[in-house]
């Protein structure tokens, strides 16, 4: 059988096979850093479902406690995490008035429903996402 017969007859058969079985995997925590405008509407303001937003600054201690714990919550309770420089981003952090850092700000289906400041607790922060 010539090579082109063969792999005409394989593409064939292979059109008999049928429909692949799917199976849906669980959603995964969708994490983006250090967004900027674009990005913050997409993700945040164009979202679909509940979006954890981290306001902070590099230089800023308690933000850098609270965003690993962010990190982990969000995972286990299957959220999504956009975090905004507010010093690169100062237009996105004066529209939502951020005036400490850190801040989070909880969105769902791009509505702002919840927030607080401050470094919170792992188990204040789980209470506050499981409260959404």
């Amino acid at each position: 059988m010539s090579p082109f017969r063969h792999a005409f007859q394989t593409a064939t058969n292979a059109s008999k096979i049928g429909a692949r079985r799917l199976h849906a995997s669980a959603r995964t925590l969708e994490y983006y850093p250090a967004v900027d405008a674009k990005t913050f509407t997409k993700q945040v303001e164009n979202g679909s479902g509940i979006v954890l937003v981290d306001f902070y600054a590099t230089w800023c201690n308690p933000c850098k406690m609270l965003t690993p714990i962010l990190k982990k919550v969000a995972e286990q309770k299957n959220v999504d995490l956009v975090t905004v420089d507010v010093d690169e981003n100062s237009e996105i952090a004066a529209k939502y008035q951020i005036r400490a850092m850190p801040t989070v700000i909880a969105f769902k289906d791009g509505k702002q429903v919840n927030q607080f400041m401050g470094a919170l607790p792992e188990p204040h922060v789980k209470k506050f996402v499981e409260g959404l």
